[in-house]
């Protein structure tokens, strides 16, 4: 067995970021700052490297500014109605607009203030002024007026003005060449098939993607597989024609992690190992003065780590500033917990809910893709604070347009597949509505709404009792609230199972008695109480299903745990059985309603998301399409108080 890599320290994020800075400057990294000529076509965007000059000056000559006749204005000093001035073609010329001026003409006489008596004499009834309703030579810009200054980002007024004065060549700052190298054995290329224990190379996408966002000039490279001899020369190879390195994967302390011994090996190790989560093992090196930088395989940590380092470098190289990240007062709706002595990045997904910005995580682990597709900001818990409480006001560095923010519709609640439905017809909205999910369950999403978190929430609560949905609930957990309970859909429970029913499940029954693999719902979700209900009236002891203690958030989740063979079964929705193609065992019809607190019932959001599920007949059929569905109550006001 190969011996394990262990981190060099980990440093506090202030002493890294110091350390890393020091080195940089040691290699003069800033102080190259190489330049290009470009075209001025192609140089949307780009920093000037030194100021621009007129070549000539714009316009170039004493043009028309209007259409009509040329004059000299000495000949129509004496002009008025009563004593009207008649030309003939030896002291008027027809010029139209941009024309050049005939020589020895100082002015322009607009058509509509010529009298036509014949077809060479015109009269002319008001004096003209010199040079009216004329573009005199550099109105616009002279020779060797300065357009530009040095460090400009060139938008596209200006390279009309240096196109206007005969510049077509400009000197810019030259993008640094950042070259990004994939590394692992497992990777493959999107579109292959992807066998267990391989995975699909994406990460490379991101990380270019963003650092041409920030200004770099990125490429990538093909994956290096598990090999030091390879990773050494593909390090050595991009260091020669590139300006930066960015190394994904391999920087942890797994046996076939070998990126740190690579490049102490072959240059300098500043940093191996930082305390922050996520993203601990960056590694921060130079190679014959290139900075390489190791990044974690996980994307996430991956794309944050690099926005602390990579980001202000490109800045930094450009000799630019930074747009400053902007951020927003909000208020915790649970608590986050952190370990202390490390600097903590948590996603959030943020949504006025009455006066309240509420703040809300958005997900967790450092592979969670979705989570920053979901985000909008990142809450930084410091290293000194083992977290933050609910209710609790932050600063949030925001991931989005406050205008998008300011459109989203909180929903927390159980989960169903028409969410997502929902969500994308809204986002199609005139205004646009957002909406921001969160799927703790229809007893987390009454939560949300007794504590002011949610717009609304979806509940599909079974009382064992009356056998009533929801309503007791409400009665009895919100009873100072004024609110409306709204039907969505009724739809088909039941167990997921793979194609064919293999191990014929039917009931519970068959699941306890032949010690069959089963995956649950979380405590407080509605799919978890009509469990419990059912295993109660048939009898049956929590203890003799195999599984009843392992939890997933939604039926998505239940499904993917039961198409990938992890588990034998799974309660859930039809529509997720068929989205993943498994065989569905229907077990009971369960109403899903919305939760909606009377003030919030006025919202533009809530009541465009209202009109669509009670009008808009093409989106009811796009809910039926995914099977197991009735909207025979869909829309409708089955409670209120």
């Amino acid at each position: 067995m190969s011996a394990r890599n262990i981190y060099l320290t980990n440093k506090p994020l202030s002493e890294a970021r110091e350390l890393w800075n020091a080195a940089l400057g040691r290699h003069r990294f800033f102080d190259y700052a190489p330049t290009e000529s470009i075209n001025v076509d192609n140089s949307l965007g780009r920093l000037t490297a030194e100021a621009v000059f007129a070549g000539n000056s714009s316009p170039s000559y004493n043009a028309a500014a209007m259409d009509g006749i040329a004059v000299r204005f000495a000949d129509l000093a004496s002009a008025n109605e009563s004593n009207p001035v008649i030309l003939s073609p030896e002291h008027y010329q027809a010029v139209n607009t941009g024309n050049a001026l005939p020589p020895d003409f100082d002015a322009v006489v607009m058509i509509e203030d010529v009298n036509l008596l014949s077809d060479d004499r015109v009269e002319l009834i008001s004096p003209a002024t010199p040079w009216q309703h004329v573009r005199t030579i550099g109105e616009d810009i002279v020779a060797t007026e300065l357009i530009l200054p040095e460090n400009h980002r060139i938008r596209p007024i200006d390279q009309g003005a240096m196109l206007a004065t005969g510049i077509t060549e400009v000197t810019v700052k030259r993008s640094p060449r950042i070259l990004v190298i994939p590394t692992g054995t497992e990777l493959v290329q999107p579109g292959q098939s992807a066998e267990p224990g391989q995975i699909i190379e994406f990460n490379s996408r991101i990380l270019a993607g963003y650092l041409n966002q920030w200004g770099g000039e990125a490429r990538r490279s093909l994956p290096v597989t598990d090999e030091p001899v390879l990773l050494e020369e593909a390090i050595l190879a991009a260091v020669k024609d590139n300006d930066m390195v960015v190394l994904n994967a391999g920087a942890s302390a797994g046996t076939k992690d070998f990126t740190s011994s690579v490049l102490s090996k072959i240059g300098e190790v500043i940093v191996h190992g930082i305390a922050i989560k996520p993203g601990k093992p960056v590694i921060l090196a130079i190679v014959d003065d290139v900075p390489v930088i190791g990044l974690p395989g996980y994307p996430v940590s991956a794309l944050l780590t690099m926005r602390l380092f990579v980001e202000e470098m490109i800045s930094g190289f450009l000799g630019t500033d930074m747009v400053p990240r902007e951020y927003t007062a909000a208020t915790m709706s649970r608590p986050v917990h952190s370990s202390m002595g490390v600097d903590q990045m948590v996603r959030v997904t943020l949504g006025h809910v009455g006066a309240n910005l509420m703040c809300t995580p958005s997900g967790k682990g450092a592979g969670a893709v979705m989570s920053l597709v979901r985000a909008d900001g990142l809450l930084t818990i410091p290293a000194g604070s083992e977290g933050v409480g609910a209710g609790e006001k932050v600063q949030v560095e925001l991931l989005r347009e406050k205008s998008e923010i300011e459109a989203t519709l909180v929903v927390i609640g159980s989960h169903d597949n028409t969410i997502d439905l929902l969500a994308n017809q809204l986002h199609k909205h005139k205004p646009r509505v957002r909406i921001s999910s969160a799927h703790v369950g229809s007893m987390g999403g009454i939560m949300a709404i007794r504590r002011g978190e949610a717009h609304l929430a979806g509940s599909h609560l079974l009382d064992e009792e009356s056998g009533e949905y929801n309503v007791p609930f409400l009665r009895r957990l919100l009873p100072q609230t004024p609110l409306k309970l709204v039907n969505l859909c009724y739809r088909e429970q039941g167990f997921m199972v793979p194609q064919g029913n293999p191990k014929k499940i039917a009931t519970f029954a068959d699941i306890a008695k032949n010690q069959l693999s089963f995956i649950n719902r979380q405590r407080g979700a509605g799919t978890r109480l009509l469990t419990d209900k059912i295993l109660k009236e048939q009898g049956i002891d929590r203890a003799d299903i195999n599984g009843y203690a392992h939890e997933e958030y939604t039926h998505m989740s239940i499904a993917a745990a039961v198409a990938s063979g992890s588990v034998d079964t799974g309660m859930g929705i039809r529509a997720a059985a068929l989205a993943l193609g498994l065989d569905f065992v229907p077990v009971a019809e369960e109403r899903y309603d919305l939760i909606i607190p009377e003030e919030f019932y006025s919202d533009f959001k809530v009541l465009a998301l209202l009109d669509l599920i009670r009008t808009q007949s093409g989106f009811h059929q796009k809910i039926l399409e995914l099977g197991g569905y009735n909207l025979r109550d869909c829309g409708k006001i089955l409670y209120e108080q």
